[in-house]
């Protein structure tokens, strides 16, 4: 990982697969793959391609660039070197970006050898205050023009880090052994990783799985299972960092959830960012869309600090595709869109640097150091462990960057219902817990108001299983934090047995499983909108309430009334039926919503009267969650937990 005085930041790389979905995300230009990558443009291996004659091909990728304004604001690193190796006929030139993406011409150097020659670019880090990318194009002459190898380096005396591996996983062999299988081939991480550490909280064990012996093999007596019951992923995640600290070996425990594909150069690249970070920093690394492979869930994530809720950073959007054809509003920052398409080079927001207040746990690379002053996960089971991670740390003067060039392929979030099923409960717990941790605001700002207002909304839906396990979550939130650590084994099985009392918990494969749907005519002939604007939400909301009261026709009770798509599950909706089918956000399922008048009452007086002490308690219960938070979150509390759990 080093040669002639230099550290390698980040190797140029191309797919491991060779998969075209995600091509664009390591080179932009045309390749012809597989038998006739030596004669014409492809990819030669892992690290090298060909350029065909009088082509051109371009490295401003994701993959491939070289995050330069990263590099300038949290590191040491004051001036980087690429190095190519190539041979043929052509140039390799040099270009950088500004934080406003404009583009200039750097260094060019000419290539006229059949034999590898190595060519080096120096070049400073000095104006990437605010962002910006270095990057290469390779043009082709009368001959091709072959890549054989190309790096980013930097003079340095840092000694070389090491890493442990935390993979938490819940039922997903086959998911996880792939992930060990692929880890075990890519020798350049092994060489730097101490254990690898697989959290196994599941029924279906990685064990028994077919490949798991031939995974274990690969990778050199590094893989060390831990069997014990679910708690979680922060139970998990927790027992990976204990597990590090009590090796004493590694700088660093880099967290895997288990239903990804890693890009196994993020580990790579983590680890010499952290090494140079002018103070011990989280790397995490970007999330992209399993199913579209291209596409980018966000470039960085804050707090809205008044709300207390995640959203993306200011100046950048959500479900970016690297493949698509950008429109015509591409690259304008402030729009409603929520996805935006285009390659790096025709999306100017991309060059900006973008600061964040967390990152996901499916790839995060957390320095020991942190983690011996902080501690572990809070108590969380699931749902904003990560993020209030990130934020205690922040307050401990750690800052977390979200690395471009560091990723992971996950199961995106668009087709789960997290937030109205079992999940529900811990989405308001944690949100709330975080909130009365971190908070600025007295009594969190709009936290409990916005949280009033969705308890309603789901009442209003018909959702009643998602209202309750709402107020469920205050109830635990009111105790106090002893019972975090308490319950976080017991939890799930209680909350999957009170949602079993509801109908709208309740789902079938079919609309054929339920009875008939007889259809009332709609009033007027229009079909139901969600309202819109401040007055028709609010007359939307008070109609919605008059209904929720009324006795129950009848011919309701046996029969729906409509079926509701996924996509227009709106509680302004919803509320204007008795009774409808309503189908889950894979497609998989459908549930039977049905108005309960004395459900809904009943839901609007806890809502009403747990909000208002919530909204009273507020400093008293923030002062006693601060208090206790270093004993809840601390290595000795998390081993009892592990040893009351059992396991091995």
């Amino acid at each position: 990982m080093t040669g002639q005085g230099l550290r390698v930041l980040q190797r140029v790389v191309m797919p491991a697969d060779r998969d075209l979905d995600v091509l664009k995300l390591y080179v932009d230009g045309e390749i012809v793959r597989g038998a006739d990558a030596d004669g014409g443009t492809g990819q030669v291996d892992r690290r090298g391609v060909v350029v065909p004659i009088g082509r051109r091909v371009s490295f401003e990728t994701y993959f491939n660039a070289f995050p330069a304004g990263y590099w300038r604001r949290w590191t040491s690193v004051a001036e980087v070197t690429l190095r190519v190796r190539a041979r043929g006929e052509g140039h390799v030139i040099v270009y950088r970006s500004s934080a406003k993406g404009h583009a200039q011409r750097v260094a060019s150097v000419r290539i006229d050898s059949a034999e590898v020659r190595e060519e080096s670019f120096t070049l400073s880090l000095g104006p990437f205050v605010d962002g910006g990318w270095y990057w290469m194009d390779l043009l082709a002459g009368e001959q091709n023009l072959v890549l054989e190898r190309a790096d980013w380096c930097a003079p340095s005396e840092v000694r070389q880090g090491r890493v442990s591996l935390g993979i938490t996983t819940f039922n997903r062999p086959s998911f996880c052994v792939d992930q060990l299988v692929a880890l075990g081939e890519v020798p350049e991480v092994l060489e730097i990783v101490d254990e690898i550490f697989v959290v196994d909280q599941g029924d279906q064990k990685v064990r028994e799985h077919g490949d798991y012996a031939r995974a274990a093999e690969s990778l050199g007596g590094r893989l060390k299972v831990i069997e014990q019951p679910n708690l979680g992923g922060s139970g998990g995640f927790s027992r990976a960092m204990d597990e590090t600290l009590r090796s004493d070996t590694s700088d660093y425990v880099l967290l895997l959830d288990d239903d990804v594909v890693t890009e196994s150069e993020g580990v790579l690249r983590a680890v010499a960012f952290g090494d140079h970070a002018r103070t011990p920093t989280i790397v995490g690394g970007h999330m992209f869309n399993l199913f579209v492979r291209s596409q980018l869930h966000a470039y960085g994530e804050v707090i809205q600090r008044y709300r207390w809720w995640w959203e993306e950073a200011a100046h950048t959007r959500r479900e970016h595709d690297f493949a698509k054809e950008p429109d015509a509003r591409a690259g304008v920052v402030g729009t409603t869109e929520t996805t935006s398409s285009g390659s790096l080079r025709e999306t100017p927001w991309l060059h900006r640097r973008v600061d964040v207040d967390y990152n996901g746990w499916w790839m995060c690379m957390i320095p020991v150091e942190v983690v011996r002053k902080i501690g572990l996960s809070m108590p969380m089971f699931i749902k904003w462990d990560d993020a209030e991670y990130c934020v205690r740390a922040g307050a401990a003067g750690f800052p977390t960057v979200s690395l471009p060039g560091m990723a992971a392929w996950h199961v995106p979030w668009q087709d789960k219902d997290d937030g109205i099923d079992w999940q529900a409960y811990f989405h308001e717990r944690n949100r709330l817990v975080t909130a009365l941790l971190h908070s600025p605001y007295e009594r969190g700002g709009n936290l409990v108001k916005e949280s009033f207002i969705i308890s309603v909304k789901h009442a209003l839906s018909m959702q009643y299983s998602t209202a309750e396990l709402m107020l469920t979550a205050i109830e635990d939130v009111l105790r106090g934090p002893d019972h975090m650590h308490a319950g976080i084994g017991a939890k799930l099985a209680e909350i999957r047995a009170l949602r079993e009392t509801f109908p709208d918990a309740r789902a079938e494969p079919s609309h054929e499983d339920f009875p008939q749907v007889r259809q009332r005519p709609a009033k007027r002939g229009r079909a139901p909108k969600p309202p819109k604007g401040r007055v028709r939400l609010l007359k939307g909301a008070a109609v919605g309430t008059l209904k929720q009261l009324r006795p129950l026709d009848s011919a309701t009770r046996g029969n729906p009334q409509t079926v509701i798509p996924h996509i227009d599950r709106h509680w302004g909706v919803l509320a204007q039926f008795d009774s409808a089918l309503v189908s889950s956000a894979d497609g998989a399922k459908v549930s039977w919503y049905r108005r309960d008048p004395e459900r809904f009452k009943e839901i609007m007086k806890r809502t009403s009267l747990l909000h208002a002490r919530l909204s009273r308690e507020w400093p008293e219960l923030s002062r006693a969650y601060r208090t206790e938070q270093d004993a809840l979150t601390a290595p000795e509390t998390w081993r009892r937990t592990f040893e009351q759990a059992g396991g091995r």
